[in-house]
Formats: structure tokens, sequence, C-alpha cells
């Protein structure tokens, strides 16, 4: 495989989490050596710093997601931002920030290739909307739904990118998640690798995750929620006792960037707060080693 060029984008926003935060990740990771870490290890990187800070605040009427246009502005910004990116011929590694981010980066992948599959690492699946869970009107947990344009799902999320619904849930995995299935009622045909699974095998586990997606361009997301929160506080919303551990983390994305029809990698709902400067270290000798392994 022809060695890529990776860039560095940051989206320091927490609007559409459940409280702020998440807006500090992308200045901890390169405040920790992620930078340095990644070129120290051969990668070709272009820092491109980040797009508008958006910091959580109450904005919400009933039956709507909280403060749900500035999300959606928000997902634009990250979706031009990429797009200038991949029309360079570079990987962007997005800096999140929330889930939502994902969202620009799927449009900006279907704008640039026309089609794009997601490998879904998160201890959930974000297939949530404000119709099926409106005692939680966030929009973090909704990511996917408005990516498939799930019945409920929100119209200013849903419509960010040039179709409608963005993905097809037949390029779509769920790798890594320990919670509940959310598809209650069997719309989402993706591909499903639950923690359990990767623990007995990672590189087996992200391989069927990457095949179930099928040919042609694909993006990673990674969502530190993944991990067992007692293993690397990392996470917003933490996951005490279950899911996976940073090394086979360190295994999963390994495995699935090793693919070469990967286009774009993000690393999602990281809170400085929780695990300081030795968690955002540890962070970033996990993508390190995972991004350019030997």
């Amino acid at each position: 495989m022809t060695q890529r060029s990776w860039s560095v984008l940051g989206v320091p926003s927490s609007a559409a989490a459940h409280g702020p935060g998440l807006e500090k990740a992308p200045s901890a990771l390169r405040a920790a050596g992620l930078v340095d870490a990644l070129r120290g290890r051969g990668l070709a990187v272009v820092d491109q710093g980040d797009v508008e800070m958006a910091r959580w605040r109450a904005r919400h009427e009933p039956g709507r997601l909280n403060d749900v246009e500035r999300v959606a502005a928000g997902v634009g910004r990250v979706r031009e931002a990429v797009g200038r990116e991949l029309r360079a011929g570079r990987v962007p590694l997005v800096l999140g920030g929330e889930c939502t981010v994902t969202l620009g980066i799927v449009a900006a992948v279907v704008d640039v290739h026309d089609d794009c599959g997601l490998v879904y690492v998160d201890g959930g699946q974000d297939l949530f909307t404000v119709a099926s869970h409106p005692e939680e009107p966030i929009a973090d947990a909704t990511g996917v739904a408005h990516l498939l344009d799930l019945p409920g799902a929100s119209p200013e999320l849903s419509a960010v990118g040039a179709r409608r619904p963005l993905l097809d849930a037949r390029r779509l995995a769920f790798l890594g998640f320990s919670d509940a299935e959310e598809d209650e009622d069997g719309r989402v045909a993706a591909t499903r690798v639950p923690a359990a699974e990767v623990s007995a095998g990672p590189e087996a586990a992200a391989r069927r995750a990457v095949d179930g997606v099928g040919g042609g361009p694909f993006v990673l997301h990674v969502d530190v929620d993944v991990l067992d929160f007692f293993a690397l506080p990392a996470a917003d919303v933490p996951v005490f006792g279950r899911g996976l551990v940073p090394a086979e983390l360190e295994r999963v994305v390994r495995e699935v960037v090793s693919d070469p029809d990967l286009v774009a990698v993000t690393l999602v709902e990281f809170n400085p707060d929780h695990g300081g400067s030795a968690t955002a270290r540890a962070l970033v000798d996990l993508l390190a080693r995972a991004l350019a392994p030997g």
C-alpha cells in the first residue's frame, strides 16, 4: 500500500454533548504530543488546526434536540474542512468533539467519493432519536440514526449532506459495543461485532467489521466510550466494568487502518477533565502505535 499523507483536524465542540468538556479534547491531545508522536513514527502529517469552537449551552425546545441548529452548523463546518483534506489526497484524523462529528465526515466522503462506509467503534450504536427518547433530547447519541435517516430523526441533521440518507445500513458495521441492542425494531441491517467478540480476537473482529462494510471508501469512527472507564478514564459518559481495554482497541484500530479503502479516522468523546494529562498521553500513544505500526 502506498504511504498515506495524513492531516490532523480538531473539532473543539461540546454543542451536541450532555455538558461542556469535550471542546477541550483537541488541544489536550496536541499538548500531549500527538502530532510529534505521529511524525516520530514515520507518518507524513500536516496539522490543519481547528474548526470553530462550540461549547455546550442550554437551548432546548420541547420535541427538539438541544441547540440543534448550532449542532448542524458545526457538522457543516466539519463537512467543508474534511472535504478539503480529501480532495488534497490526505487522510484526515479528526479530533472531536462529539459523535456528531462523524455526520460531517461521512457527508464529506460522499461529496468526494459518491459513497461511504462506516466502521463504528463505539460503546453503543447511537440509534436514538428525540422521538424515541424524548427524556434525553441530546444529539450525541443520535448520530447513526441521522446518518440512516431513521423515523423520528431531526431534519436539521438528517439533511446535512448531498443525499438522504447519507449512509446505507449495508455499509455500516458496529464494532466493540457493550451497551444493549438499540435496534429494537430490526430496521438497521448492519454488521454487528460486540465487545465480547472483540476481546476474544481483536484482529479477526476488526476484519469482520471491515468486510461487512464491503469494498469502497469508508470511515473509522472511534468513541473512547468503547473502553472500560476503569482501564482508561477518557470518556465523557463513562462505562464501568465492561467494554474494551486499551490494548484491544489499539489492535482493532491497527487492523482497520491497514485496509487501503480507509479514507478518514475520527476520535471522539474524550473529556480531558476526567483523566487529565496522563489519559491524554495514553490516547496519543495508542493512536501513534495503531496508525503507524512497526
